[in-house]
């Protein structure tokens, strides 16, 4: 069908609902690491309304404060006003989409993004020449020698994940069994790939929960990372065709192992409100979205008999705690699980810098809030981070290599998995 055309504009009365008050500032990594007004929620909201109000031009260094942005929406947690700073971001940054009027380097992030992740195919073949890159002795040919030094990119080599050998990822579709729960699983683009474990474990756990779990066989990439980058219209055309595929499957839930993917779901109806064709459909289908731990909270999960002796602490994925609202859930399915020592850190749910494809777009912001996540992971002494986002997986996963601390880094649901596993190998 054709594409609709809509014009993003940041809502007036959104912006306006901003008092300045400033309680935004101690959570917004940004600001604590710069501290700049210009780089602090109230006073991007200012530069988007200047944006909007034509008074200023969208300069590099303009640009570039909006660019910082990590998306993670902790604001919105700490603003006593309730702004919603991640609709005006996304406004603001899809209206300079639109319009033309970004740096190259935006233009070929935004080209990039649509060519790349809603094409599986394509995404494989790059993990697949990243995973000969890795095992075939490039990688450390390439660190010995100092040319990703000279070439200015060892910071961001150094975040590419370890990628696994290929394998599907996916799961098949079983019978139905009477009396069970009917969910509909969200595949994605990199859990699949990268994590294929999560993917796994997240279906026997929800079998072992008396849900049917039903592919969808239509669906495609949720388009957050699109989203994030200001390209709505790539996200809509994604977000249309989910809404087809998952309303077509008539399941009781569509559950999300991926924060970012499921915060994006639930927020279709927003992003389709101009769409006639597809607002009360969207509106439907993020009803139905659930993020896997906030699900298995709700049907009241089986908690696990055999015990992990396991010291643990949970990283806080922001758009679930922040965006979704999902806290304790998570923390639940932790503490269900006996021998299992949980930790707080003191800020879990300050963003580790990941935020989508940030931590290669702003690798020095990326790497500086990452550093301040590790110093805080440290004080826990915990052998394992649990977190629910791929994003935060990978990002983690890089900051104990840096860091040189030993551990491991799973999704919640690897664990809950594993428990389930224990307790089945006993006699």
């Amino acid at each position: 069908m054709p594409e609709i055309e809509i014009h993003d504009r940041p809502s007036d009365a959104d912006m306006s609902q901003c008092v300045h008050c400033g309680f935004c500032l101690q959570q917004c990594p940004t600001y604590l690491q710069l501290g700049s007004e210009a780089d602090s929620p109230r006073g991007r909201i200012h530069l988007i309304r200047a944006l909007t109000d034509e008074r200023v031009e969208p300069t590099g260094p303009l640009v570039k404060h909006l660019d910082l942005c990590l998306q993670c929406r902790a604001c919105e947690t700490a603003c006593p006003s309730s702004v919603p700073f991640g609709r005006i971001m996304e406004d603001g940054r899809a209206m300079l989409v639109q319009q033309g009027r970004l740096p190259l380097s935006w233009k070929l992030r935004v080209l990039l993004l649509r060519q790349l992740f809603p094409h599986q195919r394509r995404l494989r073949a790059l993990f697949r020449l990243l995973r000969l890159y890795q095992w075939s002795g490039l990688q450390r040919l390439a660190r010995a020698t100092g040319i990703l030094r000279l070439l200015r990119l060892a910071d961001a080599e150094s975040m590419l994940p370890d990628v696994p050998s290929s394998r599907r990822g996916g799961f098949q579709t079983r019978p139905v069994q009477p009396g069970t729960k009917r969910v509909a699983l969200l595949t994605g683009c990199v859990m699949p790939i990268l994590y294929a474990r999560t993917q796994e474990a997240t279906v026997r756990v929800l079998e072992r929960n008396g849900c049917s779990v039903i592919d969808a066989p239509a669906q495609v990439c949720c388009g957050a990372l699109n989203l994030h980058a200001g390209d709505r219209r790539t996200a809509r055309e994604l977000a249309r065709k989910n809404i087809d595929a998952f309303l077509d499957a008539n399941v009781d839930a569509i559950v999300v192992n991926s924060a970012g993917c499921g915060s994006s779901m639930k927020e279709y109806a927003e992003l389709l409100k101009g769409d006639p064709s597809y607002a009360e459909k969207a509106q439907r289908f993020g009803a139905l979205v659930r993020d896997v731990t906030e699900y298995l909270a709700e049907i009241q999960f089986v908690p696990p008999k055999s015990p992990l002796p396991y010291h643990v602490t949970y990283q806080d994925s922001c758009h679930l705690v922040h965006a979704q609202k999902v806290r304790s859930a998570p923390r639940d399915l932790l503490r269900s699980i006996s021998g299992l020592r949980l930790v707080e850190m003191s800020t879990p749910d300050r963003c580790c810098g990941s935020a989508g494809v940030y931590s290669f777009a702003q690798r020095d912001m990326s790497l500086r809030v990452l550093d301040d996540k590790m110093a805080d992971v440290a004080t826990t002494s915990a052998d394992v981070i649990a977190t629910a986002n791929p994003g935060c997986m990978m990002q983690l996963e890089a900051g104990l290599r840096g860091a040189k601390l030993p551990g491991r880094v799973v999704h919640v649901v690897e664990l809950l998995d594993e428990a389930y596993a224990a307790e089945n190998a006993q006699p």
